[in-house]
């Protein structure tokens, strides 16, 4: 998959417009990260010139999350992502309870984006943005006393 996406310079997020999904979702797919449904094996079979029955079994099992990473990250960027949930994941924990109260956010009903912004001086900016779902605590009903 990524020699046909290198071969026809095709980035995540053209692929990910062709197929009706967010780039991050599509680089997912990529990296086994992701499940591909059947209309996006469809669709990525014809966009990448990728046989389809290869696609359909590279794409269609379960997903591998979290394997690839050793902790911390070695890769620079990675790394960066991981030191930014170090320094601040008290912080959003903090606000965050603020705003929902006691529980979690999904990483599994989730969506992400990234976005690029440029500011009157040049300087180019990495907007990164998640969306989980909220699911209120439940442990804390359980040291409820019902005397």
């Amino acid at each position: 998959m990524f020699a046909a996406k290198a071969a026809k310079k095709l980035s995540f997020e053209a692929i990910a417009k062709e197929i009706g999904r967010e780039e991050v979702a599509v680089a997912a797919m990529f990296y086994g990260q992701a499940r591909a449904s059947e209309e996006d094996i469809v669709k990525l079979s014809s966009i990448l010139g990728v046989d389809h029955a290869l696609l359909s079994q590279q794409l269609a099992g379960f997903p591998d999350r979290g394997r690839t990473l050793d902790m911390p990250p070695r890769e620079p960027l990675l790394y960066r992502l991981y030191e930014i949930v170090q320094n601040y994941g008290y912080a959003y924990k903090a606000v965050i309870n603020e705003k929902f109260g006691d529980g979690i956010m999904s990483a599994i009903a989730f969506s992400t984006k990234v976005d690029k912004e440029v500011d009157k001086d040049g300087n180019q900016w990495v907007v990164i943005q998640w969306r989980g779902k909220w699911s209120t605590s439940k442990v804390s009903q359980l040291f409820r006393s019902e005397c």
